[in-house]
């Protein structure tokens, strides 16, 4: 089949592995990106709107860690993997070498999921999680694309009743989560990828912030925020 053939394969030699060529595709990725482009360039432009609540919930979390309290962090599905995600950038190192933090994911233990799940119902795995770990003080952070998942509103209930500092990271739609949170921040889209993309960047910006403070208190040194972001740039990892 030459590159600009046009015909439509046979049945039977889709049914025998035969690939469609990649060029077929091309136009659709590049289209696709170039929508992606459009849609995420303007929700990061709301999103800086919203700067002040993300302000607030670094605050809460560089707090926390500075006195030796502890983050816990949740979601379901993408948002489980953006829970671990965050984790991971704060337990190891997201663009210096510093002291690793005290933060949980409350997504990556299976015995503790399926034994609560099987015992108490899936409702309750995040709860129970935050009843048993959860101390006053603590920052409880809670991914969410919809805000509507009821294990997820009950950790946030269990949270408040514990004294946790709940933070709601959802889409922009309103939603039980966000009405629970001690902070909530609802990124600007209501498509799931998009929201979840959006939450990738809260991620990135919350351990920028967090880490640059912490890692500069613990020198001695004053945070410049926008020097310090460029200076901090040479030493990412590869993740």
């Amino acid at each position: 089949m030459g590159q600009h053939d046009t015909t439509i394969l046979p049945q039977h030699d889709l049914a025998r592995g035969t690939m469609l060529p990649a060029w077929r595709y091309s136009g659709t990725i590049a289209a696709a990106i170039r929508d992606r482009q459009q849609h995420l360039g303007d929700a990061l432009g709301q999103l800086a709107l919203r700067a002040p609540v993300l302000a607030e919930v670094a605050s809460s979390l560089v707090e926390a860690l500075r006195s030796g309290r502890q983050v816990l962090v949740a979601g379901n599905g993408g948002s489980a993997a953006e829970t671990q995600h965050f984790v991971a950038e704060l337990v190891g190192r997201f663009r210096r070498e510093r002291r690793p933090y005290a933060v949980v994911a409350l997504t990556a233990d299976t015995a503790i999921l399926t034994a609560v799940a099987n015992d108490y119902g899936f409702e309750e795995v995040f709860a129970r999680q935050v009843r048993a770990l959860g101390r006053d003080g603590d920052v409880l952070i809670l991914f969410s694309t919809s805000g509507e998942s009821e294990n997820l509103v009950r950790a946030a209930a269990a949270g408040r009743q514990g004294g946790l500092t709940t933070v709601a990271i959802t889409g922009d739609r309103p939603n039980r989560l966000a009405g629970l949170a001690d902070h909530a921040v609802r990124v600007p889209a209501t498509d799931t990828a998009l929201v979840q993309e959006l939450h990738q960047v809260v991620t990135h910006l919350l351990c920028d912030v967090v880490e640059g403070e912490l890692a500069a208190a613990e020198m001695g040194l004053p945070l410049v925020p926008v020097e310090a972001g460029a200076a901090w740039a040479a030493e990412a990892g590869d993740d």
